[in-house]
């Protein structure tokens, strides 16, 4: 835990509660009393802060005075003051999560007006318990009218003043929000959204432009902003629907609302994302626009989503891809390569030309990597032109070209154009089939650098996808010049992982085998904490896995594919499997070794 959350020492024993609201003198009693202040500044400060009136809450006014704790003179802030106070009393103390409150139902607890009087906010609604969060925890003669509203037992959790108010707003203005936009919903069930699949005539009862609706769109994308989402997924079902954040690769529950709730939220982002509204029977795909708001991390940067729905049984599913510029177009030097890797990975793109590839499954940080070589290299003396489909991100330095199938522009049609429009570098969206890859290998032996991107599981793998597609062994070998083959793994959260003892020398060269990891290991293992949301995990690193071909693997290829034969080769030429890689993160402390099994291929030593 970082020192700045680590709750200060108090008494072993709880003491006996109190009772009424807290107050400013008994705080600073207690501080004294537990030996977390001096005397003389507890009295300095009664005397301070008695002179001045203030609405803020004590926790919060001591937390903003700068205090050091006696003890291990560590800040006193609000949160450090709040878990303290929840030690000396035997309280839970709790960070509020956006992401595992159901926001719609704190108004079927209690009213926004009786939740800012009583301090007081649902943050979880069971069959029989009700989780109350407040700063008030001592004041609690309203205790006995909520467990008689709601018919269910209390729980009392201690926030800290600022979460508190910040979320009570946030919440109940999403809850009014749901409020407003089912007013509409009328008579119709929500069963009746399966004949959407069949009724163009079909309508949803509610309006895409009211105000609930716009209001409750604006909260999903200020939430998906803040949690750091790369993807946001409505998910319709028969009586609510789903909504859901992917972060850091995995998905997260944040929210359901009702179906017809949700029709109309999908009606708002198709028309914000300048797609059929009307058309419900088939796929469609689109883009919108839009700035962080202001107070979250990177506020005011412009931001770029891209849409796709589909249609399901109960209504279309809407996912959102989030390119967040500060993402995807990251400098070169910020995408994690290891110093020798590195190196070879500019030697490559260096070259005047010859096919890189780069490969991994979806959402592995190809087109992050990609962007930013690209970037890299586009100087005013070269001409860079990408044939893609989607353009991801608009970059001013490039000719993009989108994909097109209604009028027959593919990746091939693309690549045959631009080899008439005086390229120097080509980046193709990716090789999916032999047309694609021949015109891919005929601009190559011409002359030019062509990027492109393959799906398999590692670099090896990936010539044997073009010997599978039909391309000729004579003419990999003659244009691939390197392959990338590349992962996103979880990063441990700093404030809470723990030391693995499992993970010693000896393990770790034993799954590393036959390669070794050059250091001495310091593996750490996930626990969860509030900061991480109980994952253990918080952000995530890439793992790149980096084939160069050089004569030896060319022999492998040529003149007919020995995979196994390759394999060997590419080993011997200082290629480290992904997984090595990520045993290496591991030694590092980076991430833990669940996390690296998870996310990489086990070697083939065919």
């Amino acid at each position: 835990m970082t020192a700045s959350t680590s709750p200060p020492r108090a008494a072993a024993k709880p003491h006996t509660l109190p009772k009424g609201k807290l107050d400013l003198r008994h705080l600073l009693k207690w501080l004294r009393d537990d030996g977390l202040l001096k005397t003389t500044e507890a009295e300095q400060l009664a005397k301070r802060f008695g002179q001045t009136d203030s609405s803020l809450h004590p926790l919060a006014r001591l937390g903003g005075a700068g205090l050091l704790n006696l003890q291990d003179g560590q800040p006193l802030d609000t949160e450090a003051l709040t878990r303290w106070l929840a030690a000396r009393y035997g309280l839970s103390f709790q960070r509020i999560d956006p992401l595992r409150v159901d926001a719609s139902r704190v108004a079927d607890v209690m009213s926004l007006g009786y939740a800012e009087t009583r301090k007081a906010l649902p943050v979880a609604y069971g069959p029989t318990q009700v989780t109350i969060a407040t700063c008030e925890p001592f004041d609690t003669e309203w205790v006995s009218e909520i467990e008689s509203h709601t018919r269910r037992t209390l729980k009392l959790v201690l926030v800290t003043p600022d979460d508190l108010t910040r979320y009570t707003a946030e919440f109940y203005k999403l809850a009014q929000s749901v409020h407003v936009a089912r007013k509409g919903e009328g008579s119709t069930s929500a069963a009746n959204s399966f004949e959407q699949l069949v009724d163009l005539k079909a309508r949803d009862n509610l309006d895409a432009n009211d105000q609930g609706v716009v209001q409750i769109v604006d909260w999903l994308w200020q939430y998906a902003f803040e949690q750091r989402a790369s993807d946001i997924h409505l998910e319709p079902r028969r009586d609510t629907g789903a909504i859901r954040f992917r972060i850091d690769g995995v998905l997260h529950l944040v929210h359901q609302v009702p179906a017809t709730v949700m029709a109309a939220m999908t009606a708002r982002i198709k028309l914000l994302g300048r797609m059929d509204v009307i058309e419900r029977r088939r796929p469609q795909d689109g883009r919108i626009k839009t700035r962080r708001p202001d107070g979250v991390p990177g506020g005011g940067t412009e931001v770029e989503m891209r849409l796709s729905t589909l249609p399901t049984a109960f209504g279309e599913k809407v996912v959102m891809r989030i390119f967040d510029p500060g993402t995807v177009d990251k400098p070169f030097e910020s995408l994690g390569f290891g110093p020798e890797e590195s190196k070879l990975w500019q030697e490559l793109i260096a070259r005047p030309h010859g096919i890189i590839l780069v490969t991994g499954p979806t959402g592995s940080g190809k087109t992050t990597t990609l962007y930013s070589t690209l970037k890299k290299l586009a100087t005013e003396q070269v001409n860079v032109c990408t044939v893609e489909d989607p353009i991801e991100m608009i970059e001013p330095a490039f000719n993009q070209t989108q994909v097109q199938a209604a009028v027959d522009l593919g990746f091939a049609e693309g690549l045959r154009a631009l080899m008439r429009q005086d390229p120097d570098i080509i980046m193709v969206g990716e090789i999916r089939d032999l047309e694609t890859a021949e015109m891919a290998i005929q601009a190559a032996l011409t002359g030019h650098l062509v990027f492109s991107t393959v799906h398999t599981n590692d670099a090896p793998a990936t010539i044997t996808r073009l010997v599978d597609l039909g391309v000729p062994p004579y003419l990999i070998s003659a244009t691939v010049i390197g392959v990338l083959a590349q992962r996103l793994t979880r990063s441990l959260c700093p404030a809470c992982r723990a030391p693995d003892t499992g993970m010693g020398r000896e393990a770790m060269d034993e799954l590393a085998k036959p390669w070794h990891i050059n250091k001495n290991p310091r593996a750490y293992k996930a626990v969860g904490c509030p900061k991480c949301r109980q994952t253990g995990y918080r952000g995530r690193a890439a793992l790149y896995e980096l084939m160069v071909v050089s004569e030896p693997l060319r022999t492998a290829m040529h003149p007919q594919l020995d995979e196994a034969k390759l394999r060997r080769a590419a080993a011997q030429n200082g290629l480290r499997p992904l997984r090595v890689a990520g045993l290496a993160k591991v030694a590092e402390g980076a991430t833990s070794l669940d996390e690296v099994l998870r996310c990489t291929p086990r070697w083939e030593n065919s």
